[in-house]
């Protein structure tokens, strides 16, 4: 069965299909309480990142990410990537069917408030 988590930032909402991982397993058990409001703040001109307020299970593996991933970052950070890296993360998703430069548009500067739902 595939998964998918919807991700709303600033009156838009973005669907990502989830990995099948443990990660997303717990990630879907914290979900299925009810959405999840995160802060995300900008790092490093590439991504949107915020503490899920949870620590899931980690499955890293070294990625080489690109926009419109969604990545676990040290089992407690959600991660939105609008650019690429290399590094040792966990997978969770991708957002389908739009660019970084829309995500990064969307995203905006500074922090941001992004909700997480199970998505239909």
């Amino acid at each position: 069965m595939e998964r998918r988590m919807d991700i709303e930032v600033n009156g838009h909402v973005f669907t990502a299909d989830m990995e099948d991982n443990s990660s997303v397993d717990a990630l879907f058990e914290l979900l299925e309480k009810g959405p999840v409001t995160i802060v995300m703040e900008d790092y490093a001109d590439m991504e949107k990142v915020g503490d899920l307020g949870a620590t899931l299970p980690r499955n890293d593996m070294r990625l080489d990410t690109e926009a419109g991933d969604v990545i676990l970052y040290q089992g407690r950070s959600l991660v939105i990537y609008y650019d690429r890296n290399t590094w040792s993360l966990t997978p969770l998703g991708k957002i389908t069917g739009v660019s970084g430069n829309i995500l990064k548009s969307v995203l905006g500067p500074g922090s941001v408030e992004v909700t997480l739902s199970i998505g239909g």
